[in-house]
C-alpha cells in the first residue's frame, strides 16, 4: 500500500492530472425520458454504484469511490476538495467538500456507505450487480442499502455546485467502506486516523426513511438512536455414548429446554426519549386498539396488556425492549452417537440504556446451571441519542414541503449503523433520507433488492432541499 492512499494527497494530484488531460470523461447512457437533468445524473450515478461490486469478499470499494470522484471533478470541484483515503487496498473512503462562505462554522456532513452485503446470485431472478428498471422499481444490490443515499448525496452536491449555490457552512459528503462488515470500517478508521475530516455540526446518515403501507405514505421516520448488537453462545454438554443405549442426560434435550425458556421470556419495557416520542407521535396517527395500546405503554409504569398487544408486531416489540433471538444451533458429531456438546447462538439487540452484563446475567438466570454462556466479542460503542430540536424542526419543515400530510416521527433503529461512532464522540447524527420503502416488501439485504423509482426521485428532492436548509 503506497503512502498516498493513506494520506489522500497523492491521489488528489493524480485525479487532477487525468481530469486535465481528459482521460476521465463520464459518458452517461440514454436514460428514461421525462427526467430532469439532475434526476438523470442521479439515476446514472446509482447505476454506476450498483454495477460496481463492493462486497467484502470480491468487491472494490476504492473503485466505487474513484468513480464518484471523477463525477465531482468533471462537475468542477477542485482536486483538493475531493479525497480518497484508504487503510487497505479496495477499502477506499471518499471525502468531498463544497466550501461555504464561513469556514469557521462546522460543516454539515452527509454520510453513506459504499459497501453492500453479499449477494447469493442463486437466489436472485436477475444479476444483483446489473442495474435495471422494471415496472416502476429500480433493482440491484444496494439500491436500498445504501447506494441510493450515496447516489443522492453525490448528485445533489453536483447540482448545488453547478447551480452556483454558496452555503454558509461547508457541505461534506463522506462515502465509506465496510459498514456492512469487514476489517476496515471507514468511519471508525477515519475517526482514529483523520478525525478532523469528520468534524461536523450535525450529520445526516442512513437509518431513517419513509414508510409505505399499501402504497400509502404513513410517516417519514427519523432515526435518533439505535440498538446495541451482542451475540451470546449458550452451550450444553453431556457424556455422550452409543445411540443404541440413550439416556436422559442428552445435550440436545437440555438445549431444547433452554430454547423454550428463551422463547417464553420477554425483557421488561423500557422507554427512552426517542421511543417515548415515537409512541407519542404514532398514537396521534392511530385509532382503535392500536392507539389505546400506544397510550397505555406511555403510562408510568407501562400498562402490561398494552405492551403485550404491541409485542405482536415485531417492530413495536423491538421498540419496547431489549430482544434476544436464537439464530444458529450446532451440535453432535455422528448420527449413531449421543451428543457431547451443543451450542445455541443467541443474537441480542440491546436498548441504548441496557448493558451487556445485565443481559448476560439475565440469560444465565434463565438457563440456570444446565448451560454455560459466553459473549462473542463485539464493538461496545454506545449508540447515544440525537434529539437536537433545531435539526428535527428543519427536517419537519422540509418534509412538509414535499409531503404536506405525512408526519415526521423519530425512531430507534432496531439494527445498527455507523452513526453510533459519531454520536459517541459528541456529533449529532440523524438517520434520514426521504426514500419511502414498502414495509410489506422491504428487500434490503434480500434477493431482488429494489426500491420504487418515484421514491428514489422524491428522496433526491427532499435531501436536496434539506441539504440547503441545514447549510444556509
Amino acid at each position: 500500500m503506497s503512502s498516498f492512499t493513506r494520506t489522500g494527497g497523492g491521489f488528489r494530484i493524480a485525479l487532477a492530472m487525468v481530469a486535465f488531460i481528459g482521460v476521465f470523461v463520464v459518458t452517461d447512457p440514454v436514460t428514461a425520458t421525462g427526467l430532469a437533468p439532475h434526476e438523470a445524473i442521479a439515476r446514472n450515478i446509482l447505476r454506476e454504484l450498483v454495477e460496481t461490486d463492493t462486497t467484502d469478499s470480491t468487491g472494490d470499494n476504492t473503485l466505487a469511490a474513484e468513480t464518484m470522484a471523477r463525477r465531482l471533478l468533471e462537475a468542477g470541484f477542485p482536486a483538493e476538495d475531493v479525497e480518497i483515503l484508504a487503510p487497505a487496498p479496495h477499502k477506499g473512503n471518499l471525502i468531498a467538500r463544497l466550501r461555504g462562505q464561513k469556514p469557521e462554522l462546522k460543516p454539515l456532513l452527509l454520510l453513506a456507505h459504499l459497501d453492500v452485503v453479499e449477494a447469493d446470485k442463486r437466489s436472485w431472478s436477475r444479476d444483483p450487480f446489473t442495474f435495471s428498471e422494471e415496472e416502476g422499481y429500480f433493482y440491484g444490490r444496494g439500491v436500498s442499502d445504501d447506494k441510493d443515499e450515496a447516489a443522492i448525496h453525490i448528485a445533489n452536491l453536483i447540482r448545488l455546485k453547478m447551480g452556483g449555490y454558496e452555503p454558509r457552512r461547508d457541505i461534506v459528503v463522506v462515502l465509506t467502506a465496510d459498514e456492512e462488515g469487514g476489517d476496515f470500517n471507514g468511519v471508525q478508521w477515519l475517526l482514529a486516523t483523520h478525525p478532523e475530516k469528520l468534524k461536523a455540526e450535525y450529520v445526516l446518515s442512513e437509518g431513517g426513511g419513509g414508510v409505505l403501507l399499501g402504497g400509502n405514505r404513513l410517516a417519514n421516520e427519523i432515526q435518533a438512536t439505535e440498538k446495541q448488537y451482542q451475540t451470546f453462545l449458550i452451550e450444553t454438554t453431556s457424556p455422550g455414548g452409543h445411540s443404541s443405549m440413550p439416556t436422559q442426560d442428552n445435550a440436545i434435550y437440555m438445549i431444547s429446554v433452554v430454547a423454550e425458556r428463551l422463547r417464553n421470556y420477554q425483557f421488561p419495557v423500557r422507554l427512552n426519549p426517542v421511543t417515548r416520542a415515537f409512541f407519542e407521535r404514532s398514537s396521534e396517527l392511530s385509532a382503535g386498539p392500536l392507539r389505546s395500546a400506544m397510550e397505555g405503554v406511555l403510562r408510568e409504569p407501562p400498562d402490561q396488556e398494552s405492551a403485550d398487544f404491541l409485542a405482536q408486531t415485531p417492530f413495536y416489540n423491538a421498540a419496547l425492549r431489549t430482544t434476544c433471538a436464537p439464530t444458529i444451533i450446532e451440535g453432535g458429531h455422528a448420527e449413531n452417537a449421543l451428543p457431547q456438546r451443543v451450542t445455541l447462538t443467541v443474537n441480542c439487540r440491546l436498548l441504548p440504556t441496557d448493558t451487556r452484563d445485565h443481559v448476560q446475567e439475565t440469560l444465565q438466570s434463565l438457563v440456570g446451571d444446565s448451560a454455560s454462556i459466553s459473549r462473542v466479542p463485539a464493538n461496545a460503542t454506545l449508540p447515544g441519542f440525537s434529539m437536537r430540536a433545531d435539526v428535527f424542526d428543519a427536517i419537519e419543515k422540509v418534509s412538509n414541503s414535499v409531503w404536506p400530510n405525512v408526519p415526521v416521527v423519530p425512531i430507534m433503529g432496531p439494527g445498527g449503523t455507523d452513526g453510533k461512532y459519531l454520536r459517541n464522540v459528541g456529533i449529532p447524527v440523524l438517520g434520514v433520507n426521504g426514500v419511502f420503502i414498502d414495509v410489506e416488501d422491504d428487500r434490503a439485504h434480500a434477493a431482488d433488492e429494489r426500491i420504487r423509482v418515484v421514491s428514489f426521485f422524491e428522496g433526491l428532492e427532499f435531501m436536496y432541499r434539506l441539504t440547503r436548509e441545514l447549510s444556509k
